[in-house]
């Protein structure tokens, strides 16, 4: 019973999904494809592309609607977004998994409809950037203590401090980047990959911690997940990391180069021959 309880919400999600993509796809096929305001110079990921991106936001278009429609301020869901992860990791810090696995996609839902709004609504600033930035890592650093606390006396505790480390250098190198003028994205392991394998590990983990006869694959199933994350977010983090320094490099032995002036280039003078005597 407990274990139908955990998949129910997750059958449920999986059936609107492929229903939603399949009425997405066929509108495409037939040249009517879903008006999606909002995503053109949007930076996508390595493993989604632009199509998925497209449907995923058709889908939460009546959301955003119903939210531009109440006059809902993009920071409310910023702040509302990070209490909810906060809860999340209380709930996987006492153990329950399934309801801190979707609270974690709710604030990640929540994550995608803030700035959503704030193009909708003419509300963008570098301030709220910043503020959404900045809350982004509070949340995933909230989500991952749950974790640790969870797994505090198991040896999968370096898996959660490196899926941490990762997860925060990956958010680090591209701010720094930009900061630096130099466009830092791509990866496997970004914001949308980390919420999703986080959260199908968490719910395998519940689904095996339900029943007594498979709870001692807890930490096992929880740590390995959480160690695909560590690895693919630090691989991430370390492609942007050399990839900016090389960005960087490059400009800066293009700017080392002598410049000749144009003005300062000297036109050789032909002697003058003297008739002969």
């Amino acid at each position: 019973m407990d274990r139908l309880l955990i998949l129910a919400p997750a059958l449920v999600l999986v059936a609107v999904a492929v229903l939603s993509f399949a009425v997405y796809c066929v509108l495409c096929a037939t040249g009517r494809p879903p008006r999606v305001a909002g995503i053109a110079g949007r930076n996508y990921t390595d493993v989604v592309g632009p199509f998925v991106i497209r449907w995923m936001l058709w889908v939460l278009q009546p959301v955003e609607q119903m939210f531009v429609r109440l006059r809902v301020a993009p920071n409310v869901l910023t702040f509302t977004s990070l209490l909810v992860c906060a809860g999340a990791g209380f709930a996987i810090a006492d153990g329950l998994l399934a309801t801190g696995a979707w609270l974690y996609v709710l604030a990640g839902l929540l994550d995608i409809l803030d700035g959503r709004l704030a193009r909708a609504t003419n509300q963008q600033s570098r301030a709220g950037a910043f503020l959404d930035s900045v809350a982004d890592r509070w949340g995933e650093l909230f989500v991952f203590s749950g974790f640790a606390w969870l797994l505090r006396s198991s040896p999968w505790l370096p898996a959660v401090m490196f899926a941490a480390a990762g997860s925060v250098m990956v958010s680090y190198t591209r701010a720094r980047g930009e900061a630096l003028g130099v466009e830092l994205n791509g990866g496997t392991m970004q914001r949308a990959e980390r919420i999703a394998l986080v959260t199908i590990g968490t719910l395998a983990t519940s689904f095996f911690d339900a029943s007594k006869d498979t709870s001692i694959y807890r930490d096992h199933v929880l740590g390995g997940a959480l160690t695909v994350v560590a690895v693919a977010s630090t691989a991430t983090a370390l492609h942007r990391w050399i990839k900016g320094y090389r960005v960087l490099e490059a400009r800066e032995v293009e700017h080392a180069k002598p410049r000749r002036d144009p003005a300062a280039v000297k036109v050789p003078i032909e002697p003058k021959h003297r008739p002969a005597a």
